[in-house]
């Protein structure tokens, strides 16, 4: 059955439900003294490093520690943590970001960490003999990805939109969460029309063949930085220093994976993998090519964002002029890039 169209953005209305908890959240454990704290609390992925681990394996973290509290799956859940001050920093598709700010949340953007480019994309893709073509087709078909109101469910609005769907025909299209290690085989076995693929996944569907992409978000907006990492104003307040430096560290990572032949990006990558221990499986990272952020250092420009903020407000999601995008991202903290 067709979800409506508040069904498809019940996962984004679940953010707004945050904000009250948000009021409520401290930052127990993130200052230590009078110089502020020197260790960030933070939740991975796992089977991934992220750029902060990356950053601080290569050094440029200096005397600031991060401590692992776990692994997440989902980037609305992570930036909630952070805004709750569970954690000390979290990073989400920046639609995630708008709405959470827009709801009231305390957070700041600080840096990009994700996007689209050539190498780095998220495609929709469909069986080689399947009917489906343009956006009309999609009316009344499932479409198979890792969460709602997060950046796929973006793409395929943008997509219908563009192929001249209405809002009531948008609600048509069927976004389902389907684990991502799954998506390859549902599509194969027919329980879904159009399947998200992106990284190894992507790769390993693509080798074994019998798949078309539809499009992909690359194609759809070109090259763009996509999620961003956010901080609490009260923790930005209080650790300007640990910010600096975490901030400018991990811009120095993106710069370092940008410049460095990627054999060697993914040697280091499985290399922290190993030495951390967690019981994961290092060989996906072989698959790794671009961080597909699109600024130098990860700076924000604001773009990144109005894009969400108009897009949330098209969609009645939040309303105009409830969020200023100024107040939603600050570059202060990030002395690369400049």
């Amino acid at each position: 059955m067709a979800t409506t169209a508040s069904t498809r953005r019940q996962f984004l209305s679940l953010l707004g439900l945050s904000a009250v908890a948000v009021g409520c959240g401290t930052t127990a454990g993130a200052t230590s003294g009078k110089g502020g704290t020197k260790t960030l609390r933070y939740q991975g992925w796992a089977g991934q490093v992220i750029l902060p681990e990356l950053a601080e394996d290569l050094g440029y973290l200096g005397d600031v520690k991060l401590d692992w509290v776990g692994n997440t799956i989902s980037g609305p859940q992570d930036i909630q943590s952070a805004a709750t001050g569970q954690i000390d920093f979290g990073g989400a598709f920046n639609g995630a970001v708008v709405k959470l700010a827009a709801n009231k949340a305390p957070i700041k953007a600080v840096i990009s960490y994700y996007g689209a480019d050539k190498d780095a994309y998220n495609g929709f893709y469909v069986l080689e003999d399947s009917p489906l073509r343009s956006a009309r087709d999609l009316l009344g078909r499932k479409v198979g990805m890792n969460t709602l109101g997060a950046h796929s469910e973006a793409m395929l609005d943008i997509w219908l939109q563009r192929g001249g769907l209405s809002g009531s025909d948008i609600g048509k299209v069927e976004p389902l969460v389907v684990p991502p290690v799954n998506t390859e085989q549902t599509l194969r076995q027919k329980q879904i029309d159009v399947a998200v693929l992106g990284g190894l996944l992507r790769d390993k569907a693509l080798a074994t063949g019998g798949i078309r992409p539809l499009f992909t978000d690359y194609q759809l907006l070109g090259a763009f930085s996509a999620g961003t990492y956010v901080m609490t104003d009260r923790f930005l307040r209080q650790n300007p220093d640990t910010a600096r430096t975490f901030v400018t560290g991990v811009g120095k990572a993106i710069e370092w994976a940008r410049s460095t032949p990627r054999e060697e990006v993914v040697a280091r990558m499985t290399d922290i993998v190993k030495k951390r221990g967690r019981n994961e499986d290092p060989a996906p990272l072989k698959y790794w090519r671009s961080t597909g952020v699109a600024e130098k250092a990860g700076r924000i420009t604001g773009k990144e964002l109005q894009l969400w903020v108009d897009w949330l407000t098209e969609r009645g999601d939040i309303k105009k002029d409830q969020v200023t995008l100024s107040d939603l991202y600050t570059n202060e903290f990030n002395a690369g890039g400049s």
